[in-house]
């Protein structure tokens, strides 16, 4: 969340809560906010939502297949144009929908091998700053959460300093004197959040089945939302944030120049916290710091970046404006610790095998790190996938933060080729991604001078350490020590066993063929027809000897001439059913 400048405070606008926030003001923000969670029905959500797409004529994405055809690789001015369109007006239903929607199109935007370009540009500018909602529901909120409620407070600003779609920050101040940050979760989110995304999730598995094969192989979207899910939800509970906040002052603990804001009180819904005095990256003055001081808080943070990407930590959003430098001792703060999550430290350790054996112009070896990233399916072909990603390393050997051949921007491009070439994705791996670009924009605002990149590369012994120390703990080697002793211990008895077998004739090997899911279907698909045409022609034949009585015995058989016309429309309908099938699967 992007925190705003501070501003000076007047005794006008100071918020006493003794005087101001009467019983009577309490219980009518209690009686409306509960008025507005009993208005969160699923029911009415769902109608809601349908109601929003079809308003601004994005229906047809929950419902024709066509549309995704435009997601293949190759496209004219007229289909990029149609996307941008269709990016447009998402974005307005995102905006119209509220919290749960806007953070779904900020984590689509990262998923940039899988929505194209187009599409993601328009996404860009979902606003994450909106209207605050009034003091008054987020005192009750406040007053809820404490058991002294707002007198916890000496004062507390009604003006906030960041509003956010799930959370406002206000500046205020303890009875003890101590000057603090306070967010506070919007009230009734949590609902909203937990009826959408069940909502979402019924709606992804119908777009799921609308896929093509080849792209539904590679693309598992019910993972994407509940990856997403579980990460939205923990920005729901500020005791998580504070964890997080807690757990990564304690690994910043050795770098001198950077650091967390330390955490005063937290309940479920607010987080009461250290208070930053000074500027974010983007805006704190040129001069206040010297190229040195600058130098060294760029070394100390993208090691820090380092150190927990190295683990399996990422910090999806380490932009500028979540950092800010205190102007009275010039630490560099980081203060929004919402999107933290974890990633297999396996995965992280091939990223960086990949980036610095790419700086050493080993490409093959590159590619071959890369493959322990992405895993191809059975729609890859493994020899043109190789070739493409060394291709593509050949721009990043000598790249630098400033261009556009980065890092960040490299890790972007093999989850889009692996896309490409219909390779499976680790869900975490696209916010690992966004959070490497971030940091490396960091740098760029902290020190355009020196180049992120020989700063990671100045870490090598420490990345290193990391990975020896995991492959040769005992912890991490105790279940193949514990495999390989339960080898050893059996291995006569089964060897026994197997001289037994041959003794006595009795060796058989089974094989089990299994045919893909998609051919299964595809020959499904076939039998159904070819039996509907069977059908068709048996009722054609019936119907064409019926007819061929004369005119006068189907006069003194009606019900016979009957039968006949039904089974001559009926043969019709059949035919022209199955004629608009196979016209749509091959259109399809």
């Amino acid at each position: 969340m992007a925190v705003a400048p501070v501003k000076k405070l007047s005794e006008k606008r100071l918020y006493v809560p003794e005087k101001e926030f009467s019983a009577e003001h309490k219980e009518q923000a209690r009686r409306e906010i509960q008025k507005m969670r009993r208005n969160i029905t699923k029911g009415k959500r769902y109608r809601g939502i349908v109601r929003t797409f079809a308003k601004h004529g994005l229906l047809h994405l929950l419902q024709d297949r066509q549309t995704f055809l435009l997601f293949r690789k190759s496209r004219n001015k007229e289909e990029e144009e149609q996307l941008r369109k269709i990016g447009r007006r998402l974005r307005l239903v995102f905006e119209e929908l509220g919290p749960t929607f806007i953070k779904l199109g900020q984590v689509l935007v990262t998923r940039q091998e899988l929505i194209p370009e187009p599409i993601t540009t328009e996404l860009a500018e979902l606003l994450d700053e909106i209207p605050p909602m009034p003091f008054l529901y987020i005192a009750t909120t406040i007053d809820n959460e404490f058991p002294e409620g707002l007198k916890v407070f000496e004062w507390i600003d009604p003006e906030p300093i960041g509003s956010a779609s799930l959370a406002q920050v206000y500046q205020a101040q303890l009875k003890d004197g101590r000057k603090c940050a306070v967010k506070v979760v919007r009230p009734i989110v949590d609902k909203l959040f937990e009826m959408d995304i069940a909502i979402i999730k019924q709606l992804v598995k119908r777009v799921q089945k609308l896929l093509p094969p080849s792209l539904a192989a590679s693309v598992d979207l019910l993972g994407l939302i509940n990856d997403y899910y579980s990460s939205s939800t923990n920005e729901l509970d500020m005791r998580i944030e504070a964890r997080n906040m807690n757990e990564h002052r304690e690994i910043m603990d050795e770098f001198e120049t950077i650091g967390v804001p330390e955490v005063y009180m937290v309940t479920e819904h607010v987080l009461v916290m250290e208070f930053i005095d000074g500027w974010n990256l983007k805006e704190f003055p040129v001069d206040f710091l010297t190229f040195e001081e600058r130098f060294t808080r760029m070394v100390d943070l993208a090691h820090y970046y380092i150190k927990t990407f190295s683990q399996g930590y990422y910090h999806a959003d380490p932009h500028g404006s979540n950092i800010m430098i205190d102007r009275h001792t010039k630490k560099a703060f980081v203060i929004d610790w919402g999107m933290v999550g974890r990633m297999d430290s396996l995965h992280t350790e091939a990223i960086f095998r990949m980036l610095l054996l790419n700086r050493l112009n080993q490409g093959e070896d590159a590619a071959e790190a890369a493959l322990d990233i992405i895993q191809p399916t059975p729609y890859t072909d493994p020899v043109h996938l190789k070739d493409q990603l060394r291709s593509m390393f050949i721009h990043y050997v000598n790249s630098e933060q400033a261009s556009k051949y980065n890092w960040g921007n490299l890790i972007i491009q093999i989850i889009t080729i692996g896309m490409k070439n219909y390779c499976r994705i680790p869900n975490g791996l696209a916010l690992w991604a966004k959070g490497f670009t971030a940091a490396e924009g960091t740098a760029r605002w902290l020190c355009p001078e020196i180049s992120y990149h020989t700063v990671v590369e100045s870490a090598d012994v420490q990345i290193l350490r990391r990975w020896l120390s995991r492959r040769f703990n005992f912890r991490a080697n105790a279940s193949f020590i514990a495999e390989a002793a339960k080898l050893v211990g059996t291995l006569p008895r089964r060897m026994n066993k197997i001289l037994e077998k041959f003794a006595w004739n009795d060796l058989k090997l089974i094989v089990e063929n299994r045919v893909n899911d998609h051919l299964v279907h595809k020959v499904n698909q076939m039998v159904n027809r070819v039996t509907l045409a069977v059908m068709a022609s048996g009722l054609f034949v019936g119907s064409s000897i019926l007819l061929s009585f004369g005119t006068e015995e189907l006069k003194a058989i009606p019900s016979l001439r009957w039968l006949a016309s039904g089974m001559l429309w009926g043969a019709s309908a059949v035919s022209a059913y199955v004629i608009w099938r196979v016209i749509r699967s091959k259109r399809a």
